[in-house]
C-alpha cells in the first residue's frame, strides 16, 4: 500500500542525504520507488537499509558503479541482510586493500610527490623527460599507475 510508504523527503531526512541523492540513486537503479496517482515517489522502508549500505560503501571509497554491480544480484526492493553485507564486505575487501595501499603510498610520498612525481618543472624534466608519462594517460601516473584511459570510473 502506498500509504505505508515513505516520501522522498522522509527517506532523505531519515537517511541523512539530500533528496537529489535519492533521485540519483534511483536513476542508477540502486533504489526503486512506486508512484502515486499524482506521480509522487513513494519508497518502501527497506530503502533506508539500501541507502545505509550505499553510504557505507561510498565512505570507504567504492564507486556507485561498484555498488550497483553488487546490488544487481538482489531484487530491486531487497534490503541487504547481515549475511548479504558480510558477503559484500568479503568481495570488496581486495578492492579496499588495494585502495589502502594506494593511500599509504600517497601518504608516505606526500612531501615529495604531487601529480607526475615532482614539485617543479625543472625536477620533472629529470624524472619525466619529454613528458613520457603522458602516454599513460591523465593523472598521477607514478602514484596511481593503474588509473587512466578506460579504467577510470
Amino acid at each position: 500500500m502506498l500509504e505505508d510508504r515513505l516520501t522522498i523527503g522522509e527517506v532523505a531526512a531519515r537517511a541523512g542525504v539530500a533528496p537529489s541523492a535519492i533521485r540519483h540513486y534511483e536513476t542508477l537503479g540502486l533504489l526503486t520507488s512506486e508512484r502515486t496517482s499524482g506521480n509522487q515517489r513513494r519508497y518502501a522502508r527497506t530503502v533506508l537499509r539500501r541507502v545505509a549500505v550505499i553510504r557505507a560503501a561510498q565512505h570507504v571509497g567504492l564507486s556507485l558503479a561498484e555498488i550497483a554491480g553488487a546490488f544487481s544480484r538482489f531484487p530491486p526492493d531487497h534490503a541487504p541482510t547481515k549475511r548479504d553485507w558480510a558477503r559484500l564486505a568479503r568481495e570488496w575487501r581486495p578492492r579496499l586493500d588495494a585502495r589502502i595501499r594506494e593511500l599509504e603510498q600517497v601518504r608516505d610520498g606526500l612531501s615529495m610527490c604531487v601529480g607526475c612525481g615532482c614539485l617543479s618543472m625543472r625536477q620533472c624534466a629529470i624524472y619525466n623527460p619529454g613528458d613520457e608519462l603522458a602516454a599513460g594517460g591523465a593523472g598521477a601516473r607514478r602514484v596511481f599507475p593503474q588509473v587512466g584511459g578506460s579504467q577510470q570510473a
